[in-house]
């Protein structure tokens, strides 16, 4: 599969007024590296608060004012500049938000999904509406309504339509499932797979790991604004033995099916992490070093992992 996106050591801060005119920078994503490939589901999966949403905004160019970004973002061999986002923005990168309040509650569904457009391209793109509902399997009567009208099933499906009306190569998924019941998270995850078998990119971000072990490829590992770990989804399986941090084990140990352990100690706050590994003080074999330095991602292929035990096996 070809890599569609490619995200180098990005880290993002916010400018903060403390004590009067004070200012201090909070860093909130540290030195993230990922990549995407064409047909290819990536979950990022991290609790909630450790910068998923960020990278989403990232991507798409929607980060506040107060944002600062360094690293580069790299989409089809190009650099995904301010101005590359703005154009790409919406049409081969889209969308799928994690509210349904993204709908206009004061406008017609039909006219939320095909968009601005000239009264040249309104036919053939109320042709692409029209294949998309009956490929989501939404009514006629839908592109009538109004937000207000729509079940909770019946929005996600329109957010997913609303997102393909433009053939997107990637699509960002911001915590599709939340609040959904059990038939209508399947039904999201489905669309998310046929996204990938026609050849899109997804980006997954979520805290559900059910989820992210259903439909991803690959999953990444977020832990207070780093990436931890990239692993296989096939490495959750049996007993979990081919996955590589403590974190990533002690997560898959607290999936109730492998016996509920959990780990004493809390993921530290944005502005309270240590100067050494973010895991060092709730890790069981953590080095001297641990303490105070702080380990880059280290790389093994399509696995990749933030931990000094793995030096030695770097590619």
């Amino acid at each position: 599969m070809n890599e569609l996106l490619n995200v180098n050591e990005v880290s993002i801060s916010f400018r903060q007024y403390v004590q009067g005119l004070k200012q201090k920078n909070l860093e909130v994503i540290t030195d993230l590296s990922l990549d995407v490939r064409e047909g290819e589901i990536v979950a990022i999966l991290g609790s909630s608060g450790s910068g998923k949403s960020l990278l989403a905004h990232s991507i798409l160019g929607i980060l506040p004012e107060n944002a600062n970004q360094q690293g580069k973002i790299i989409y089809k061999g190009q650099l995904l500049d301010e101005e590359l986002k703005d154009k790409l923005r919406g049409d081969e990168i889209a969308l799928i938000p994690q509210s349904v309040n993204f709908l206009d509650p004061l406008m017609k569904i039909s006219d939320q999904v095909i968009g601005d457009c000239s009264e040249e391209e309104y036919p053939q793109k109320k042709k692409k509406q029209e294949e998309l509902f009956k490929q989501y399997n939404l009514d006629k009567d839908v592109e009538d309504m109004y937000p207000f009208q729509l079940s909770g099933g019946m929005a996600r499906r329109v957010l997913v339509s609303t997102a393909l009306m433009n053939n997107p190569k990637l699509v960002i998924a911001d915590e599709p499932t939340p609040g959904l019941d059990e038939k209508a998270v399947a039904e999201t995850l489905k669309h998310l797979k046929q996204m990938a078998e026609n050849g899109v990119g997804v980006l997954l971000i979520t805290h559900d790991i059910n989820a992210a072990l259903e439909v991803a490829n690959r999953i990444a590992i977020f832990y207070a604004g780093y990436v931890i770990e990239i692993a296989l989804t096939s490495d959750f399986k049996e007993d979990g033995e081919n996955l590589l941090h403590p974190y990533t084990k002690a997560l898959f140990k607290a999936l109730p099916e492998n016996g509920f352990e959990l780990t004493e100690g809390h993921q530290p706050l944005h502005g309270d992490i240590p100067e050494g590994c973010p895991y060092f003080s709730r890790c069981p074999n953590s080095l001297a070093k641990c303490e105070h330095e702080r380990p880059h991602l280290i790389n093994l292929g399509d696995k990749k992992v933030r931990c000094f035990q793995y030096e030695k096996e770097e590619l």
